[in-house]
């Protein structure tokens, strides 16, 4: 990230993470921010972010939280805008056929795993397949790799075809609420074909994904 890029960033979520003088000198909207931009980026445990910033562990894991939850909040609705359109969907289906070679795909969808601590009391909900615990972030992606909806917090140890059927952005899938483009031909007399996501043998074949890859 260049400078510019983490000054425009500031402007945006500053008056969200800035705190105002109680007691003590507060830490400043810039560290806060490359505090957490560091763990985002880097993998580090808070413990390491910790020592780098001298601030104690708690503060760094509260400061984290915080900053995490400011940059949703101001980000989501440029990043990642709902509901979207039909000829958003079609531009989709046209990257993926430039660059792919592969007709009406409106996204690839996978889910990765997110190794986190064992919550308290937890049992084996968050115990997956790799022998670790986790939480499942479940993304649509377009032809470029960027996400275009997101399911964020599933139990570890479901499936990521059970995830999507139960997430709300598969639940709108399966009622047709996504404003995907209705079927047509990919040849002059060929029969109309659907519109489909892409991914692999976890997702149950439907009528939503016609098409399926081994990664």
């Amino acid at each position: 990230m260049t400078a510019v890029q983490f000054e425009k960033l500031l402007c945006l979520v500053g008056l969200k993470i800035s705190n105002q003088k109680v007691v003590r000198e507060p830490i400043s909207a810039p560290a806060r921010l490359a505090m957490t931009l560091r763990f985002l980026a880097t993998g580090d445990s808070m413990s390491t972010v910790s020592y780098q910033y001298l601030v104690g562990l708690t503060t760094t894991a509260n400061i984290i939280v915080e900053t995490c939850q400011a940059l949703w909040s101001c980000l989501k609705e440029k990043v990642l805008p709902y509901p979207l359109t039909e000829s958003h969907w079609l531009k989709i289906a046209d990257e993926f056929e430039k660059q792919w070679q592969f007709p009406h795909c409106i996204g690839a969808i996978d889910g990765k795993h997110i190794h986190i601590q064992c919550p308290d009391n937890a049992g084996s909900s968050y115990y997956n397949y790799k022998n670790s615990h986790s939480i499942v972030l479940m993304a649509v992606y377009d032809a470029n790799y960027l996400f275009t909806l997101v399911d964020i917090g599933a139990y570890g140890r479901r499936s990521d075809g059970g995830i999507f059927r139960s997430s709300a952005m598969g639940q709108k899938f399966e009622n047709s609420d996504m404003n995907i483009p209705k079927p047509d031909s990919l040849t002059v007399d060929g029969m109309p074909q659907p519109y489909v996501l892409v991914g692999d043998e976890a997702f149950q074949l439907t009528k939503l994904f016609t098409s399926t890859i081994s990664w």
